[in-house]
């Protein structure tokens, strides 16, 4: 008999029924086709019953699961579009959903942190959550002092979840690399592991939330709502009445897309210098537009504490990169650890590699969007071509793991948002380090 508790068990054994199902229905299309059925209707099928089991086995487990499914949800635009379709409804989902838990659990929950009367603290509490997070859910409720609030509380036994969810989940992680071509699961999963202990704790949270709340006090385009108590397990804030970023993707205007796009890259790159912290969960569940056109922001559970703003060699090899100076792209990634002592790598194609990251800055506005990313990922992750072979040989430093995956998923996010952007002129701006050659020139 096992000795984990008998719900991870129970949650071990959801996450097996992952790659046993899409065997099971592998076997069931051939036997399909086998009987005549077309084989590009059954092959819809397939892919649709695997998406509809993906998400009801991630959202029930919350957890380390669900926030892999949220990070792999990011990059469902560098799917080739006949086979996004079915995944994008069900994995956008867990963006910002999750099965709730029940109201009485979650007054256990509440009585436990602030008090049996805990109900004083509210005019008002809702127990239907509008919210769901990897590790907890959001209720809605007036403060005491009239104030409408966002109560997010976590789930109980959480962190032994997550413990049991992310040593799983690189079972899973196969199955996953089968429709995300090229994605590496595996910094993802250390991420979670290493990140783990900070998420769980509220207070953390609270902390960098009101850093951010403070600094952004005021502004014209970006808005923090302020913490108004916290324990280690639940966050009471202000709340933010706005439309949620994943409504905008699935159905906004090109306006909103264009405002929408512009303010999620201005705040991912402003948060460093201006606060100290880098902001490192880009999922769209956490952004919403305002009526005044205003991004709110209301989550911070993973953060990047960065004192000194992003790193300046980053503006530098971004510079060196778009004047075409290949030799100089090489030398300074390899001083910051990006190729590492004895590996060899050819100057040129080290740049032709980059190219596609860089060519949005390469005009003064650019529109990211899905047929965008898929050609980036097929140009990098394609092993007939010599590219692929030069990422092989990047290396990833650990002081750049999150700022990597704020990179790269917010780029992932663009794209579903498929906004135009003032990508140069944002770059130029908040990029320490970064002296952007005239528009024109360059690689």
């Amino acid at each position: 008999m096992s000795d984990l508790p008998r719900n991870a068990v129970t949650r071990a054994a959801k996450l097996a029924t992952l790659p046993l199902g899409f065997a099971g229905r592998t076997a069931l299309g051939f036997g399909k086709r086998v009987g005549g059925k077309p084989a590009e209707l059954v092959a819809a099928e397939l892919q649709a019953r695997t998406a509809e089991q993906l998400f009801k086995v991630l959202g029930e487990l919350k957890g380390g699961a669900m926030k892999f499914g949220q990070a792999l949800s990011i990059f469902e635009s560098a799917l080739p579009e006949e086979l996004a379709a079915p995944y994008r409804v069900m994995l956008t989902k867990l963006q910002d959903s999750a099965p709730p838990l029940p109201a009485k659990v979650v007054h256990e929950v509440l009585a436990a942190e602030i008090g049996p009367r805990w109900r004083r603290n509210f005019l008002e509490f809702t127990d239907e959550p509008v919210a769901a997070a990897s590790i907890g859910q959001v209720h809605r409720g007036v403060w005491k002092d009239g104030r409408d609030v966002a109560v997010k509380i976590q789930y109980p036994g959480a962190g032994p979840a997550l413990l049991s969810d992310i040593n799983q989940i690189s079972k899973v992680a196969r199955l996953a690399t089968v429709w995300v071509p090229g994605i590496d699961i595996k910094p993802i999963l250390q991420e979670l592991r290493d990140r783990m202990a900070e998420e769980l704790d509220y207070r953390l949270e609270a902390k960098s939330q009101e850093a951010f709340a403070r600094g952004f006090d005021g502004d014209p385009h970006f808005l923090v709502p302020h913490v108004l108590r916290h324990t280690e397990r639940i966050l009471v804030s202000e709340w933010v009445e706005g439309e949620a970023l994943s409504k905008v993707i699935a159905k906004g205007t090109a306006a909103e897309r264009d405002l929408a796009a512009q303010r999620y890259m201005e705040f991912l790159l402003v948060g460093p210098g201006r606060v100290g912290i880098l902001h490192a969960d880009p999922h769209p569940g956490n952004f919403k537009l305002l009526p005044d056109g205003r991004l709110a922001v209301i989550d911070f559970g993973a953060v990047n504490r960065l004192p000194g703003g992003l790193p300046p060699e980053m503006g530098a090899f971004l510079t060196l990169a778009l004047r075409g100076d290949a030799g100089g792209t090489l030398a300074g990634l390899r001083r910051t650890g990006f190729v590492r002592p004895g590996v060899d790598v050819d100057a040129d194609r080290l740049l032709e590699y980059l190219k596609p990251f860089i060519d949005p800055l390469l005009t003064d506005t650019f529109t990211f969007s899905r047929p965008w990313l898929r050609d980036v990922f097929a140009h990098i992750n394609d092993p007939r071509k010599p590219n692929y072979t030069v990422g092989m040989k990047l290396n990833l430093p650990p002081d750049y793991l999150l700022i990597h995956r704020v990179w790269l998923g917010g780029i992932g996010v663009l794209c579903q948002i498929g906004g135009e952007v003032r990508g140069r002129e944002t770059v130029a701006a908040h990029f320490p380090g970064a002296e952007l050659p005239p528009v024109g020139s360059g690689a």
